[in-house]
């Protein structure tokens, strides 16, 4: 692959992305300093140890959301996990756990800022594996303790026991939590069976399709991932010449869903342009001079 793809997403990242992705940027390809990233993380963690801010772009409310927790933990995830920023988002999250044992979705809070159309909720809203499982599995995968993960990881299972394969936000997370959740024989017969009903329940999409959907680099970005046995390899072939044929003329890749502005496009798209380079870099299509 020619580099130059590599130099036209880094002119769209720094001209267009938030300084976390371009700090994140600056970390994977460019030597950059893991203790920017962190900073840069910080300034969305609030008083009462949660995140916010449009840490999750869709959801513009600055104050904490338990999406915007996971998506803290997949940043620090990639760069090695801060002890108090973690230890924080924990108590958070142990402050608005619900009596199932995980958390919502969407706290009501949300709904007196812009957001995306979807992100609604009750007044009272219960727990939800959408994102508790993925919480509960980055943390189970970087061997944090605190009691809330002994009652999130609890109630993932007990959610987990009659799921069927049907959105693929919830398989998703529930994938996160099965690859790193300690009881490894339990979540290796969950993945059998949830995969092969991902397959048949058409969670997986065609390399060439079109619109919001998940193919086969989605659910497996790197050679050595978990799922990437149960895909072809002219499959996974095929989803990297889309993957590289994507690239806009402004240098970066597109979103497949509607954002909440103009700005908010741009802040996805800078997220979802390095992600691909991490994508192309680790099935090596991406030369980086």
């Amino acid at each position: 692959m020619n580099h130059n793809i590599f130099d036209r997403a880094e002119e769209f990242i720094y001209n267009n992305a938030r300084l976390l992705e371009r700090q994140l940027f600056a970390y994977h390809f460019k030597g950059g300093s893991r203790e920017q990233v962190l900073t840069a993380l910080r300034a969305y963690q609030n008083e009462d140890g949660g995140f916010g801010h449009a840490l999750e772009p869709d959801i513009r409310c600055p104050e904490s959301q338990p999406v915007p927790v996971q998506h803290a933990l997949e940043f620090l995830d990639a760069v090695g996990l801060d002890v108090e920023m973690v230890q924080r988002a924990c108590d958070y999250l142990m402050a608005i756990v619900t009596p199932e044992g995980g958390v919502p979705w969407l706290l009501p809070s949300a709904h007196r800022y812009p957001r995306a159309s979807w992100w609604n909720t009750v007044e009272n809203p219960p727990a939800s594996l959408n994102p508790t499982a993925a919480i509960a599995g980055l943390l189970h995968k970087n061997c944090v303790q605190h009691a809330w993960l002994d009652h999130a990881t609890a109630y993932c299972w007990s959610k987990i026991a009659d799921l069927q394969p049907a959105e693929m936000h919830e398989m998703g997370v529930v994938l996160t939590f099965l690859y790193h959740v300690p009881d490894r024989a339990r979540a290796e017969r969950e993945l059998d069976r949830l995969v092969g009903g991902m397959f048949s329940a058409g969670l997986v999409a065609d390399a060439h399709a079109t619109g919001y959907v998940r193919k086969p680099l989605d659910w497996a970005n790197t050679p050595d991932h978990p799922l990437r046995k149960y895909f072809r390899e002219e499959d996974v072939a095929a989803n990297l010449e889309t993957i590289v044929a994507g690239q806009q003329a402004d240098g970066g890749w597109n979103i497949t869903w509607q954002a909440v502005s103009p700005s908010c496009e741009l802040e996805w798209r800078g997220w979802v342009t390095l992600g691909t380079l991490l994508t192309l870099r680790a099935n090596g299509r991406l030369v980086v001079i």
